[in-house]
């Protein structure tokens, strides 16, 4: 059984994963790991004149559901408090996306990475 730690270990390198994979994608790292108060954006990104929000999953498997589904009403509000922190500190009035990047596999071998744009609102 995983140890806490190891699943820790594989959320942050699940991050770099998603970075990375963005990047490639043509957007501008802007913050990872964007705090306020307890709530935590793993990952915000612009490309061209859109702000993009990312929420980053990651599972061993799907055994359980899909890293995803992991995204529940809760953090959903979380995340959306950090973000308008983030543009008021900011001055920013762009448009904003909220993403979702769930990631299947392990520190050896990423098996799949999806982009959910607009995974929610």
């Amino acid at each position: 059984m995983p140890t806490k730690n190891m699943a820790q270990a594989f959320g942050q390198y699940a991050e770099i994963v998603a970075a990375d994979y963005l990047v490639k994608k043509g957007f501008k790292i802007l913050a990872q790991n964007f705090r306020y108060k307890r709530f935590e954006i793993d990952l915000i990104v612009k490309k061209d004149e859109l702000i993009v929000f990312v929420e980053v999953k990651a599972r061993k498997n799907n055994l359980f559901g899909h890293p995803e589904d992991f995204v529940n009403r809760k953090k959903m509000r979380a995340l959306r408090l950090a973000a308008t922190h983030y543009l008021r500190t900011q001055n920013s009035q762009q448009a904003i996306r909220f993403d979702i990047i769930a990631i299947l596999g392990s520190q050896e071998q990423v098996s799949e990475i999806v982009h959910l744009e607009d995974g929610f609102y």
